[in-house]
């Protein structure tokens, strides 16, 4: 079984550089508060390293 993260979006997207836009996007995450439980690699930790202003891990499985 692969580790996974729950990531939720606690920031809005509004004013902010459009590759930061393209990283929530490309995460699952278009809306305040969603949440999305993602596969825990290195990519995705890279991508919410890059938006963890705007993102915050809720839980750690696996």
């Amino acid at each position: 079984m692969a580790k996974t993260i729950v990531v939720k979006q606690i920031g809005s997207p509004i004013r902010r550089p459009a590759k930061q836009r393209a990283t929530l996007i490309g995460l699952g995450l278009n809306k305040m508060h969603k949440t999305r439980e993602l596969e825990d690699t290195p990519s995705v930790r890279g991508m919410v390293n890059s938006i963890s202003h705007m993102v915050e891990i809720i839980e750690e499985k696996g």
